[in-house]
């Protein structure tokens, strides 16, 4: 579907339907506001386009990844490291990967739905601990739109009283299946905090969305909107406000200004027909992903912004920053000769350990959590591989398909995901010479892991097989050195890459005030990741949003008081 602007100027533009710009599309229709939105990619819509359903075996590759989806043939999100027309590039020794999402509803197709509220401590890291800066806002400004966004889309978990991992307004959570209990069980008796996962999937029907029926399959997009997505959440109900108009395959050039130097609105190419077009409108709000929000930003240049739009700190595109991650997997014997049952439950996990130490007493300074794998899912392309590494050591034959019957469902794996501190080595700029197909400046990445950083990712590792030798089991990989930085993924490699646009007080050192709107330009918001100040031990996607309710009620009530 490809709509056309169906006005001369709208109130609101939104760049980005992913998690900030469907929350923004919510709040501001909802308030009766005129609404056009922008997506670079093409229509998705999960009652129609979801593949849950489908067996791996009914499928050309079996289920395997393809250069559009890298996450399975069928996964619900297209676009990808590598997308066609769309370069970046790295400067020297810089390994980072920029994951691109060009579909309706962008990222949240795709995510894993781990729904974390930042905490006290996360806004306020400098103060306690001398590191990165302090947000201009406090938990206590962000907690009742965390609030807002628990009732509106839904979200399980368990009151744990955890005063950095802050409770919300859960749903019940999912029981723990066989694997679960293993963990939990050798997680108490190590003193690692174990409890109930926190995922914004349904387990007793909302707003008229049915509950979850555990088949397990949420990476290809609910069928029955059980999950949260963009689209079929926010996007589609916002639309039958008859506000909203989205316009597909729309690729963001620049936000434009007048003399004033007020957004007037955003120039794109359509790139079904490959012509610019421009739409106006009277606020701007960028939500196309932390990094390409900072690209369209530099290439806003005018006479008055030469250095890009929002730009007269220098602060664009700067202290970039990813979740840092490591894994480990290994073979639990206890798995062994399980009968076969129906151990799918949700499509991700049912219980996690959030950050349970004191980092005064570490070699790093901010935590991690900790993410748990494994069971026995649907088989598909490339089931039975690794089978080298477990005790029948491969095979040829009848011996092998019985091995692989009776090892499937024995690894159980641990993954990390940790804050980041922002350093000045880590940021995104334009290309002085590289565009991408419609002649738009690309953008080139700087990065750089830290101490802090490798320290935090050889911890995880240590805890993974301490957690996996209580169990019984054997790691199945080699413990990466510190020559390889102990296996640190490469930058932006987790999806959850934030900054760029940080917010703050003083207009020297920041590009947004506390409301997310720019310090330069009045009438232009953001609202993805690019505001943050620095990351978290947890998940970003629900602060995100928080964010970019407070930033949309912001724009109503200055919009009520005529100062937009």
């Amino acid at each position: 579907m490809h709509t056309q602007p169906k006005r001369l100027e709208y109130d609101v533009c939104i760049v980005g339907s992913g998690a900030g710009g469907g929350i923004a599309a919510h709040v501001l229709t909802k308030a009766g506001a005129n609404v056009v939105m922008l997506e670079a990619g093409g229509w998705w819509d999960n009652t129609r386009d979801s593949k849950m359903l489908t067996w791996p075996w009914m499928t050309p590759r079996r289920g395997a990844s393809t250069t559009e989806r890298p996450f399975g043939e069928y996964d619900a999100c297209i676009g990808g490291w590598e997308i066609d027309g769309e370069p970046y590039t790295k400067a020297d020794g810089t390994k980072f990967d920029w994951w691109r999402a060009r579909m309706l509803g962008g990222r949240t197709n795709h995510w894993g739905r781990i729904s974390l509220r930042f905490g006290p401590d996360d806004f306020k890291a400098k103060s306690k601990d001398g590191l990165g800066d302090d947000w201009p806002i406090s938990y206590d400004d962000i907690a009742p739109y965390y609030d807002k966004v628990d009732d509106l889309i839904g979200v399980y978990g368990s009151r744990e009283g955890l005063r950095n991992h802050p409770d919300g307004n859960f749903l019940p959570a999912p029981v723990p299946r066989c694997r679960e209990h293993l963990v939990k069980k050798a997680s108490d008796r190590l003193n690692i905090t174990c409890i109930p996962a926190r995922l914004s999937i349904l387990t007793k029907p909302i707003h008229g969305r049915m509950a979850c029926h555990y088949c397990g399959q949420c990476n290809r997009g609910c069928a029955v909107n059980a999950n949260f997505t963009s689209p079929n959440v926010l996007l589609f109900p916002a639309q039958k406000t008859g506000k909203l108009t989205i316009i597909t395959n729309a690729m963001a050039r620049e936000v434009t200004v007048d003399d004033r130097g007020l957004a007037t609105g955003v120039s794109y190419i359509d790139k079904k027909i490959g012509v610019d077009a421009h739409v106006r409108a009277k606020v701007v709000v960028l939500a196309a992903s932390a990094c390409e929000s900072a690209r369209i930003l530099l290439n806003s240049k005018s006479s008055r912004f030469p250095q890009g739009l929002a730009n007269s700190s220098g602060m664009v595109g700067k202290y970039l920053t990813d979740t840092t991650g490591a894994g480990e997997s290994g073979f639990i014997p206890a798995m062994l000769d399980q009968p076969r049952h129906n151990c799918d439950g949700v499509g991700g996990m049912h219980v996690y350990m959030p950050w349970w130490l004191d980092n005064t007493k570490l070699d790093f300074p901010r935590g991690y959590h900790i993410e748990v794998w494994g069971g026995m899912g649907v088989p598909g392309h490339g089931v039975g591989g690794g089978m080298h590494r477990l005790p029948p050591g491969g095979g040829y034959g009848a011996s092998f398909k019985n091995d692989v019957r009776r090892y499937f469902g024995t690894t159980i794996g641990f993954d990390g995901r940790g804050e980041m501190i922002p350093n000045e080595n880590s940021y995104c700029e334009l290309d002085p010479l590289k565009k991408d197909r419609w002649g738009i400046p690309v953008l080139r990445f700087h990065w750089q892991w830290t101490d802090y950083e490798h320290n935090q990712v050889k911890h995880m590792r240590e805890t993974f097989r301490a957690i996996i030798a209580e169990m019984g089991g054997t790691v199945t990989s080699p413990m990466p050195g510190k020559d390889r930085g102990y296996g640190i993924s490469n930058g932006g490699s987790i999806i959850h890459e934030a900054g760029g646009a940080r917010m703050g007080d003083n207009p020297s050192t920041s590009v947004l005030n506390a409301k997310a709107q720019a310090h330069d330009c009045k009438n232009l918001f953001v609202a993805d990741g690019a505001p943050f100040v620095g990351q978290a031990d947890k998940n970003p996607t629900w602060t995100i949003m928080a964010l970019s309710w407070r930033a949309s009620d912001a724009i109503v009530d200055m919009m009520k008081r005529r100062e937009l």
